[in-house]
């Protein structure tokens, strides 16, 4: 309880490790399965799918932000000032030659959807690849939250596919999606 925390300031010592993991394993092979057979036996799909990235086109990957989580904290005015977080990601030889600046309005284009946003030219990523966070857009019609309305950014699932799956899992496509990019 708490009383008892606060009579023990340095902690309270619950006595000498006890091996654990062995029992609460629940693999048939009563180890840590890395690589399930299912998964490898994917391996040969996901590889005849790779294919060399063409120069006019980007795979568009996620990313999550300390001060972001999914959507819910976009209405907590202390958690969304400051800079923008909702912008696209692009390595600087990428963006030189496109002609996109720090800070410019770029389109984004898919198979299904077109969006624009504000570009952030960075190191931090990789050459052909693009990164929006997921979890903004909220300026559309029907959305209460006014203080996430202010700073809306853009909805990133414009650009995802509804007729991609992952076969093994059954999820939604929501990275390596191809798309181009050009300046405003």
């Amino acid at each position: 309880n708490l009383q008892t925390l606060r009579d023990n300031p340095h902690g309270v010592d619950l006595g000498p490790l006890q091996p654990r993991l062995p029992d609460a394993l629940r693999t048939p092979s009563g180890k840590v399965e890395l690589a399930p057979a299912e998964i490898l036996a994917d391996l040969a799909r996901l590889e005849a799918a790779m294919h060399d990235v063409d120069t006019e086109e980007f795979l568009l990957v996620g990313r999550r932000h300390l001060r972001s989580n999914n959507s819910w904290m976009h209405n907590i005015e202390a958690l969304v000032k400051g800079k923008s977080r909702c912008t696209l990601q692009i390595h600087p030889d990428d963006a030189h030659r496109l002609g996109v600046v720090d800070g410019g309005r770029v389109r984004v284009t898919s198979r299904v959807g077109t969006i624009d946003v504000d570009a952030e030219v960075t190191q931090d990523i990789r050459s052909h690849v693009v990164s929006l966070p997921h979890g903004w857009g909220h300026g559309l019609r029907g959305t209460k939250m006014q203080i996430a309305a202010e700073k809306s950014g853009t909805n990133t699932n414009i650009l995802t596919d509804q007729e991609q799956m992952d076969p093994l899992s059954g999820n939604a496509v929501l990275n390596g999606i191809p798309v181009t990019v050009v300046v405003m």
